[in-house]
């Protein structure tokens, strides 16, 4: 999904029928073109997009919190219930994940697309991550001391770290485990509203805040965000091509494949969705020969917790902006942006606007302002056309892997299910 996109890809405002990522894409021209023709008046629309930031910097720790340990205590029902399929299909969504994110990291250090680009530094990149490497305390950071004061200072990993031990503890609580996840999926049910109301006044905060930003600017940032999805395509290709490898590699005919799930892979392109294609890749998959048992697991999970796409996108984001603001990443940097995309792209899966979750929970990990989402949001529909492909391309070949490593076992037991 898009980075300002809810779970139906509309507003749901006074533009009913006008797609949420048009109003946003037109709120970025008339940023832009107000920025340039009008600095003086741009420059005093900062409060507007203020307000949104900070509406969004209120609802990043409750929001991640209940949906990673949900999330975290989904992941462990399936693999106590699921054995050695749901061993497979996660520690695949997590590898596929990681390489999807170091590949996002990779193309910014080779390519630099927010050269030329100095924008006002408002964050301070934590201590540990700006020197060199001390291991020990970069992973004693990790875990809090106090998760409430770590929650209240807005410490995502030390947060992501809490929520992944709550929602483990709670997979193996029994009964009184699920009275409280009931508490939070109550709370999570209620922060979906609260971010949808969000994200839909999202179009008139980038209209502020890229006027604001262009009037410092100027045109060079405009060329940066070409530049930066100009780049992100060569990745986008490139993972395409690491999945045919892997598909050779399974054993099966790569453009066979390609071919057969030509379908949903031109739904998800022209859509931006994921969910549109997931009726017809499921029945493309099961006529291909792969159990209806694998097809009906992975499929479904895979959509929420194997968006390498997605993932690509975020650190590429990430990465740029942080150029943008002056910040060399270092190595300890770039681990940081790593780890904490494996955990939030997979906790947040279901939010609503889950990306844009995700880039406050990454930017706020390095120091960087959140207001810095506004600077990619208008552009990130041209983006999210290819990774939404690549999204339901790498459901296809995960589909393949456990059908291929979940060897005899699974196809029996679909067949004596079948049979019955």
């Amino acid at each position: 999904m898009s980075i300002v996109e809810h779970e139906h890809g509309k507003s749901t405002g006074f533009l009913k029928k006008t797609p949420l990522w048009v109003q946003i894409f037109v709120g970025l021209v008339l940023g832009a073109a107000v920025g340039l023709l009008f600095p003086d008046f741009a420059k005093s629309l900062q409060p507007i997009g203020n307000a949104f930031i900070k509406a969004i910097k209120m609802i990043v720790i409750p929001l991640v919190f209940a949906a990673v340990t949900l999330g975290i205590y989904t992941m462990g029902s399936n693999l106590k219930e699921l054995g050695r399929l749901g061993v497979i299909a996660f520690v695949w969504f997590y590898i596929a994940t990681a390489i999807a994110i170091a590949l996002g990291i990779t193309l910014n250090e080779i390519f630099h697309p927010a050269a030329g680009i100095q924008l006002e530094k408002t964050g301070e990149i934590p201590a540990n991550l700006s020197t060199s490497i001390n291991w020990v305390n970069f992973f004693l950071d990790i875990i809090p001391a106090n998760v409430v004061d770590a929650m209240q200072n807005q410490k995502i990993i030390p947060t992501l770290f809490f929520a992944v031990c709550f929602g483990l503890a709670l997979s193996k609580a029994g009964e009184m485990g699920t009275k409280v996840v009931k508490i939070l999926e109550g709370i999570l049910g209620a922060m979906f509203k609260l971010t949808q109301g969000i994200v839909n006044t999202a179009p008139l905060a980038v209209f502020a805040l890229i006027g604001w930003v262009v009037a410092a600017q100027g045109h060079t940032l405009l060329i940066a965000m070409a530049k930066l999805i100009g780049v992100m395509y060569i990745g986008l290709g490139c993972m395409a091509v690491v999945f045919l490898v892997v598909v050779k590699l399974l054993g099966f005919k790569p453009l066979e494949i390609m071919k057969k799930v030509m379908e949903p892979l031109l739904l998800a392109f022209s859509t931006a969705s994921s969910e549109v294609t997931l009726p017809v890749h499921m029945r493309i998959l099961e006529n291909t020969g792969i159990p209806n048992k694998v097809v009906a697991f992975v499929l479904p999970l895979g959509y929420s917790f194997n968006l390498d796409g997605a993932a690509f996108g975020q650190a590429m984001y990430t990465c740029f902006l942080a150029e943008a603001y002056g910040i060399h990443l270092t190595l300890p940097a770039m681990l940081t942006i790593l780890l904490t995309a494996l955990v939030a792209n997979k906790g947040t899966a279901n939010v609503p606007g889950a990306s844009l979750v995700v880039m406050a929970v990454l930017l706020t990990s390095l120091g960087l302002p959140v207001e810095a989402i506004a600077i990619i949001a208008g552009i990130d529909r041209f983006g999210d056309m290819g990774r939404t492909t690549i999204n339901v391309f790498g459901n296809t070949v995960a589909a393949l892997a456990l059908w291929k490593w979940g060897g005899k076992g699974i196809s029996d037991v679909t067949a004596e299910t079948e049979t019955a």
